[in-house]
């Protein structure tokens, strides 16, 4: 499954240079994933209520392309692994046609003591697998 969200480059976010500075991207990415996990009707909230939570453990970013103030992009995410505690999503922003990020995020399931465990049944959701 493949979901998509879209957000426009603001000013404030872009460095001296007049392009976004690289750490922006990851809030990007951060936003991307809560859209995921909300379109594969992953509770998050609960999750958190019940004392568990989705920690990301790994990054790998490509950076291809500048993104510009109000550039308008396009965030796709999709996961490529599944486990039975953790995971592998592969994000990418693309303005137009133009592929200006491609990401690799590892993530896990973690119990109360941010400790990886395995997925409970409620929230071991069809979305997660690829």
């Amino acid at each position: 499954m493949i979901t998509e969200c879209s957000l426009r480059v603001r000013t404030y976010e872009c460095d001296s240079y007049g392009h976004v500075n690289n750490a922006n991207y990851l809030n990007y990415l951060e936003f991307a994933r809560y859209e995921f996990l909300r379109d594969v009707h992953f509770d998050y909230h609960a999750a958190v209520k019940a004392g568990y939570g989705v920690y990301v453990a790994r990054i790998e970013i490509d950076y291809k392309k500048s993104a510009l103030p109000d550039d308008l992009l396009l965030i796709k995410s999709r996961p490529i692994k599944k486990g039975a505690v953790s995971g592998v999503i592969v994000q990418e922003i693309w303005r137009g046609k133009d592929l200006l990020i491609d990401a690799r995020v590892t993530w896990a399931f973690v119990d109360s003591r941010g400790m990886p465990t395995r997925i409970p049944k409620e929230w071991d959701v069809p979305g997660l697998k690829p």
